[in-house]
């Protein structure tokens, strides 16, 4: 009788805490917790995408680290000082061919010149040297000469004479004309003239050729990385000129940062002659 009790208590003891037990099976367990990373999962996913998508908006406002203005604002760099100093090839080849016209007696000289040719070169070489030629050719032309014992030579002869030698030089003249003109010169040459023609526009007026002026050279790298880029659009594989041109970049940042901190509006002044925007050329660069 006793052991019939005890076994019925045994089994409802058993059979109680088999049911308090069963909401806490292994199966729910991993099931709340695998909910619970799949939401947390997608909470994380959600965040990255929402913070590339800030970035990408954000990058497609941002000015072209390169170009120095956003997309599509291609007039802010034309109307800047530094495009209206440059000289372009197309402006080169479209210029009036230097010659001269005997039958006019004009000279044409060349307006773009090469490299070297200054203002005192041009004087020297189209106004002194000609005239000094003129005078050497009718010195020793035979009908020119003053012998001793004979009359001097007639006003009549020695005019058709020097008519004769202006003629001849004028001709040459025209000739040289063309050998400097501009358009006779490599890659090198241009660059060469448009570097000179940025030094003498971003100097101070009391010192035309201050090569070491902030501004000369964040425009001399302005340009330098305007040449590489249009290179980079032709030879997309140049991975040297790539090079170049993130450091090219970089150097830049680099000089402005430091016109920025010794004079805040000559930093802005040279942005604007510039054609660049502040964001361009401040915080990380990423070419």
């Amino acid at each position: 009788m006793l052991g019939t009790h005890l076994a019925q208590c045994s089994r409802s003891l058993a059979s109680s805490s088999s049911a308090r037990a069963a909401p806490l099976h292994t199966s729910a367990v991993l099931h709340a917790v695998s909910a619970r990373n799949r939401r947390s999962q997608q909470t994380l996913k959600a965040n990255i995408q929402r913070r590339e998508e800030i970035q990408r908006q954000a990058q497609q406002n941002r000015p072209h680290v390169v170009l120095g203005h956003r997309a599509g604002d291609e007039a802010k760099w034309q109307k800047s000082d530094l495009v209206q100093v440059l000289v372009t090839e197309t402006e080169i080849q479209g210029a009036e061919l230097p010659g001269s016209d005997i039958r006019t007696g004009m000279l044409r000289l060349p307006q773009y010149f090469n490299y070297g040719v200054g203002a005192a070169e041009r004087e020297t070489l189209f106004d002194v040297l000609p005239e000094l030629t003129v005078q050497s050719q009718v010195k020793v032309h035979p009908d020119a000469r003053v012998v001793e014992g004979m009359p001097p030579p007639e006003t009549v002869v020695l005019t058709r004479i020097q008519g004769e030698a202006a003629l001849e030089e004028l001709y040459k003249t025209g000739l040289f004309a063309r050998l400097v003109d501009l358009r006779n010169a490599n890659a090198r040459g241009v660059a060469y003239e448009n570097r000179k023609r940025i030094v003498a526009a971003f100097s101070e007026p009391e010192n035309p050729n201050d090569t070491g002026r902030p501004e000369v050279q964040a425009a001399l790298a302005t340009y330098k990385i305007r040449n590489i880029w249009e290179h980079l659009s032709r030879c997309k594989r140049d991975i040297f000129s790539r090079r170049s041109l993130r450091r090219a970049v970089h150097e830049r940042a680099k000089i402005l940062r430091y016109l920025k901190r010794v004079d805040e509006d000559r930093y802005d002044r040279v942005l604007e002659r510039l054609g660049l925007e502040r964001s361009a050329v401040e915080g990380e660069l990423v070419v």
